[in-house]
């Protein structure tokens, strides 16, 4: 139940010259006493709002028989799939979790007509769907609350027999779900969606599917005092200075799953620190890697390589080794000491790490779009099926589909990066993933890749409030086969349509480069896409 961390190099230099004023500040226990002045006046007021996580675990203990006790009962009715409607950090805590304890959870944190329509055809008489929404208004897990309940009714199922809410006490979904008869699980107010891994959203699913979820919170518990402590040895303050202090910032760090045993955690310390940290001009990208991608032994003087091992060795900091972070523990004490360590590069990075004030500017882009249903911009060519779009500098240059994607990597800056988004039913097309790769030894600098619409409510924070040196290929599925809403104005396709179309107009307005491919056959156009990267 350790938390571990070994730093070398830039960023050992960087621990050793910030962690005494750290330790001097008393910023560990400032966090854990829940002081909002710690990140500057202003954000002082959206800090005294976000800082339950540091109670997590006391707050989260009275549910555990709660869940537990559910759990059973749907057992006993045969009840044994359970399904998560949730985007962000609702999906990707209990994702990471239930992986690392190798329980089923289907995890639909889509729009996707396809991904959608291949869960509500699976089990559906088995199956138990947990709609998380902190907010209670999101259109994702709305309209698959929506689309549940009318499978359930088909199939001779009561809703309220198989549907279960987390949201904030007193939501538009806290009010209608309970007048539905729901049965409803509220979180802590107090803490925000990226960092509530601990609070009913990561314990309800994961605890409905089978996981041992007092032990998760036995996990954070051990490293609890450790991490408040004004000390040297504390792990969320060195790894907080390690990933946001160096001389000059190494702003991309490349979260690489070395061995160790958790499954899926890069993915979660992503949304995490992206949101938290790119705004104002700043931030810290992540990038998830396997150990063997281009990025890690690049030695490129933007990246700062971050391991995560079963045994960060004996040593706190160290001058010796490759200039890298390893880092090690149980998982509970990993989500709890990354949420330190990020309130902790927050404070250094000077920014406010609880606010995601470009989240919503997608989210308002596709509304209009949806309000509005205009007919879609026409493609600026047609190539092999795939019709290509984009801003005027990616496509004014560009003839065909190996030469649009050649001028979007020549606008890629020296210290710039590349953002694949796949709004691609990943089910059924992970091979998208293998494009990283190609591009990444294409291009020579870091790439990321993300589902649509999910990273919306993650890394979509960085795209747009972080360095402006990102450059943007959408991946965009156009299928036939359609799903409607029940009691929407728009079906599924439109609205996985809109949130791409919305985001890319968006990030354009931010004078992003942009290129987008939409796919009439995605399983087919896949290897015509990787043709034309080369």
């Amino acid at each position: 139940m350790s938390f571990r961390v070994s730093v070398s190099g830039d960023a050992a230099d960087a621990v050793r010259r910030v962690l005494p004023t750290l330790v001097a500040d008393r910023v560990a226990s400032g966090i854990t006493a829940l002081d909002p002045a710690l990140w500057g006046p202003a954000a002082e007021d959206e800090a005294s709002k976000r800082l339950g996580w540091t109670e997590a675990v006391s707050v989260s203990r009275p549910l555990v028989p709660e869940i537990l006790a559910l759990r059973d009962e749907l057992r006993a009715a045969g009840v044994t799939h359970v399904v998560l409607g949730g985007m962000g950090g609702s999906s990707l805590a209990p994702e990471v979790i239930t992986g690392t304890s190798g329980i089923e959870l289907t995890v639909l944190d889509s729009t996707d007509p396809g991904q959608v329509r291949a869960a509500l055809e699976d089990r559906i008489a088995e199956t138990v769907l947990v709609v998380s929404s902190k907010s209670g208004s999101t259109v994702e897990t709305d309209s698959q609350r929506r689309a549940y309940e009318a499978a359930f009714r088909a199939a001779g199922i009561d809703p309220r027999e198989r549907i279960v809410v987390v949201t904030d006490p007193g939501s538009p979904l806290d009010q209608s779900a309970r007048e539905a008869g729901y049965r409803v699980f509220n979180a802590d107010p107090n803490v925000g969606g990226r960092y509530s891994a601990l609070t009913a959203f990561g314990l309800v699913p994961s605890g409905l599917a089978g996981v041992d979820i007092a032990e998760i919170l036995d996990e954070a518990e051990a490293v609890s005092l450790l991490l408040a402590i004004d000390d040297e040895t504390n792990p969320g303050l060195v790894l907080g200075a390690a990933i946001a202090a160096t001389t000059p910032l190494r702003d991309k760090l490349a979260i690489v799953a070395d061995g160790t045993h958790l499954v899926g955690f890069a993915d979660w310390a992503e949304q995490l620190i992206a949101e938290s940290t790119g705004k104002e001009g700043t931030g810290l990208l992540p990038v998830v890697l396997d150990a063997d991608s281009p990025e890690v032994s690049a030695g490129l003087a933007d990246v700062q390589v971050v391991r995560l091992v079963d045994d960060a060795g004996e040593h706190v900091y160290a001058r010796h080794g490759s200039g890298e972070i390893h880092v090690s523990g149980s998982l509970g004490a990993q989500l709890l000491g990354w949420e330190y360590a990020t309130a902790v590069a927050g404070r250094l990075l000077g920014i406010n790490p609880f606010d995601q004030p470009d989240v919503e500017s997608a989210k308002i882009a596709a509304r209009g779009l949806l309000d509005a249903r205009p007919e879609p911009e026409p493609a600026a060519f047609v190539a092999d099926g795939i019709e290509v779009r984009g801003t005027p500098e990616v496509i004014g240059a560009s003839s065909d589909l190996a030469s649009a994607i050649e001028v979007l990597l020549e606008e890629l800056p020296a210290n710039g990066y590349l953002s694949i988004q796949a709004y691609v039913d990943r089910v059924a097309h992970p091979g998208f993933a293998e494009l990283r790769d190609l591009l990444a030894a294409r291009s020579g600098r870091p790439v990321t890749f993300g589902w649509g619409p999910r990273f919306l409510h993650s890394t979509g924070q960085f795209h747009k409030g972080g360095p402006a040196v990102g450059v943007f290929l959408q991946l965009v599925a156009k299928s036939d086969a359609d799903l409607e809403i029940p009691e929407r104005p728009f079906t599924f396709g439109q609205l996985i349509a809109a949130q791409a179309s919305g985001d890319a107009s968006v990030l354009a307005e931010h004078g992003r480069p942009v290129l987008t491919l939409t796919l009439t056959d995605p399983g087919a156009q896949l290897a015509t896409v990787v043709e034309a990267i080369g």
